[in-house]
């Protein structure tokens, strides 16, 4: 079954985004973070631990074929959740000396500065509310801030002021998501306000349901509600709608720039089939550990808690140390494999907080330091999709449960 954004959630360049402010460094614990994002990009070649490889050429083919879907827009990377468990820094670096990059998005201010820190000097955008302390560093290191609530202008003053210096925002709308924004119906005279106030605003924005039937509906509401602003005055900079569900699936949303996620690293968002028969897109993620028993079952010899396996013949499995704490599904015991050397190998018994054991069959093909990965663009089955197919989960739930405490590694 594919389970979309949407089902999940409910069961559980513009040209003034094109000038990007060259900065100093930021606070010292964005910069500790920037600091330890690198240090664990350096994984000892016999580390057993799991890992996250960070596939740098598959987010490059991504990129290509986003651009291609939306006719060469430019692309606000949304790179929230630690990119989608891929590594925020890691796909910073990677993606900024695209040309079809116009910046990045993030949905916490300990991010954007975790950016600045890491040295990322393209547009970053925070799509969230603000403090008076986190607005405050937010402007001094020029990342851009989202207009989100009537206050906005007094809230924005407060950060230049103690910045020194001008903010650069986006208004943020909400046109029927009811999560973030002022809402459209109400929104005219806030943006007027704004635009008195002399508030730079480079861009305006909206999130939307992902509901087919409704989503045109928001798109016109959107639309509309800028077109009457800009009558009025107001400078509504470029528009940004279309998420990676809307990149695939509402051509009239693409506007002056995207703003896809999970597609830049490989996860189709909606409709896996559908979408893969669109634009073929790779894995940018492995998660990785290295086996650490092989041995042999004797019938009715059980696996891990519960004893859900029982061997019924002599039976090789091995023991790879990466449960559900790192990100492996506890559902993967329902049909996902771990690949190791070139053969694929069943998840059996239980997933447990940090091991999983595989069933390797009549012979021990597989050895103690063994590779083994669990999700990766090296086999269709290893894709996050099917992953996520195999276990009932959402492909957001695949990549965004990675642990962050897992070191990322370029790939």
């Amino acid at each position: 079954m594919t389970v979309s954004r949407r089902t999940f959630l409910a069961g559980a360049a513009g040209a003034a985004l094109m000038h990007p402010l060259a900065l100093p460094g930021s606070r010292a614990k964005s910069a500790v973070a920037a600091d330890r994002a690198a240090t664990r990009a350096r994984t000892p070649a016999d580390r057993f631990d799991p890992w996250v490889e960070t596939v740098s050429a598959a987010l490059h083919q991504n990129v290509d074929v986003v651009s291609r879907l939306v006719s060469g827009r430019p692309i606000l990377a949304v790179i929230k959740n630690n990119a989608y468990g891929v590594g925020l820094v890691e796909t910073a670096r990677i993606l900024e000396p695209r040309p079809e990059i116009a910046g990045f998005a993030v949905v916490k201010a300990e991010a954007c500065l975790t950016l600045r820190a890491a040295g990322i000097t393209k547009p970053v955008l925070h799509m969230g509310l603000f403090g008076d302390d986190d607005g405050a560093e937010l402007v001094a290191r020029g990342v851009h801030v989202s207009l989100t609530t009537d206050d906005a202008v007094a809230r924005v003053r407060r950060a230049e002021a103690r910045a020194g210096k001008r903010a650069r925002a986006h208004f943020y709308l909400d046109t029927g998501m009811s999560r973030m924004g002022v809402p459209w119906h109400r929104a005219l005279p806030w943006m007027e306000e704004v635009a008195r106030s002399g508030i730079q605003v480079d861009g305006t924005f909206m999130a939307f349901t992902e509901e087919p039937d409704f989503d045109p509906e928001q798109l016109r509401r959107f639309l509309d509600l800028v077109r009457r602003a800009r009558a009025r005055g107001v400078d509504a900079g470029a528009l940004h709608a279309a998420s990676s569900n809307g990149v695939f699936h509402l051509p009239d949303a693409h506007l002056d720039m995207v703003r896809p996620g999970i597609a830049l690293f490989g996860g189709y968002p909606s409709d896996w089939e559908g979408e893969r028969a669109m634009a073929e897109l790779r894995s940018a993620v492995r998660l990785r550990a290295r086996v650490v028993r092989v041995e042999r079952l004797r019938p009715g010899d059980g696996v891990s808690y519960g004893r859900n396996y029982i061997a019924e013949r002599p039976t090789w499995v091995a023991t790879i140390p990466a449960g559900h704490t790192d990100g492996v599904p506890r559902e993967a015991v329902e049909g996902a494999c771990v690949l190791i050397g070139d053969r694929l190998h069943p998840v059996i018994g239980a997933v447990s907080a940090s091991h999983v054991v595989v069933e390797l069959g009549d012979k021990p093909t597989a050895a103690i330091g063994d590779v083994a990965t669990f999700v990766g663009p090296d086999r269709p089955e290893l894709h996050p999709n099917a992953v996520a197919a195999a276990t009932g989960r959402s492909v957001y739930d695949i990549l965004m449960h990675l642990s962050p405490s897992m070191p990322r590694v370029v790939a």
